[in-house]
Order: structure tokens, then sequence, then C-alpha cells
């Protein structure tokens, strides 16, 4: 399998950190992020939206989007990773469309602002990193009722989900200080059985 990835994104890392815990050789070929000027040629077969992460499956199948990817993964290969009661499968994607639509567009792109060197109003500053804010606090809520991982008491998708750009909020200029319940959480994700880091 061939993942198109780029070091710097968490979309790209929850794909790799996935994988490499179920076991599942792949190769990566890392694409530029600032500049996009060559996703057409590259990407414009396999995934409509351009982005990485993509997978090419050996049989020249693809499959766009972490969220995607991910769950497939988790649900097609038996593992331990998806709860199989339904309620709780659905609690995993309500924590995979919490990461997308509160984490990914203040904390990633907070972070990315930061990494890529881009100057931005303070307004807009502001704004991400109060959302960014938003999304740490209602984490930490979740966790304040004695619960070890985000669903099912138990490591699962949701967890590396969310997992992906929380862990690396502070190069977005997010503190985490005021979070310790998120950071023990972190801790238990990061000791998960064949866990790799973001770099």
């Amino acid at each position: 399998m061939l993942l198109y990835n780029n070091s710097w994104s968490a979309n790209c890392y929850k794909v790799r950190l996935l994988l490499t815990q179920l076991g599942i050789a792949f190769e990566t070929r890392d694409l530029d992020v600032v500049d996009r000027s060559n996703r057409p040629e590259v990407l414009g077969g396999l995934n409509p939206a351009l982005r990485v992460p993509t997978l090419v499956f050996d049989d020249g199948r693809s499959l766009g989007e972490s969220g995607a990817i991910l769950w497939y993964f988790a649900s097609t290969v038996g593992t331990r990773y998806l709860p199989e009661d339904p309620f709780e499968r659905a609690q995993v994607l309500q924590w995979m469309f919490f990461e997308q639509y509160d984490i990914e567009p203040n904390i990633a792109v907070a972070r990315f602002w930061k990494l890529a060197g881009l100057e931005k109003p303070a307004s807009e500053v502001e704004a991400k990193l109060a959302g960014g804010q938003r999304a740490l606090a209602a984490i930490e809520a979740w966790l304040s009722g004695g619960r070890q991982f985000l669903v099912a008491d138990h490591y699962t998708i949701a967890d590396i989900a969310v997992y992906g750009y929380t862990h690396v909020a502070e190069q977005g200029g997010f503190s985490l200080d005021a979070y310790p319940l998120l950071q023990a959480w972190h801790a238990r994700v990061a000791a998960q059985p064949g866990y790799i880091p973001i770099t």
C-alpha cells in the first residue's frame, strides 16, 4: 500500500499510527502542504478533494480522508479498535465528527499557520485559539467522569482521531496546563502497543 502523506499533518499521522498498530505494511510518498500545485497531477484520479492522506491499495483502489481510512481498517480487519456495540460505534463516530468540526478547523489550522510561518490577522488567530480552547475543555470535561478513553473504556479509533491534533496543540499556541486529564489521556494513548510518534 502507498500512503500519500505529509509529516506535518496529524491527519496523515492518524493513519500511520493505526496501520503501524495493526502491523500493516505501507510505504509513504510525501506531498507538500504549502505548495499544492502538483496535487491535480498526483492525486487527481485518486481523491477528488486532492488532500492527504490518500491511501492507494495494492489492487489500485484508493481512499481519502483520515476518518474514512481509520474506519475501514478498524471495521474490516476485525480489530479491537472499533467496538461491536452499535451505540458505542456511534459514539466513535461522534468523536470523529467532533474532531473534524471542532478540533481540526481550530487547532490544526492554528498549528499549520505557525509551522508554515504564515502571518494572519490577530482577530483570526484569536478566533482559532478560542475555538480550540473550547474543544480542549470539552474533552477535559468528558474525561472528568473517570473515563480512561473516549469510548467503551478502551482504546479505539476515536482516541486516535482526537489525539492526532490535540497532542501537538502546543505547536499551535495552545497551552495544555489547564487540562490535566487530557494530558493524562495523551500519556495513555502514547503507552499503547505499537505506538509511534508523529515525527
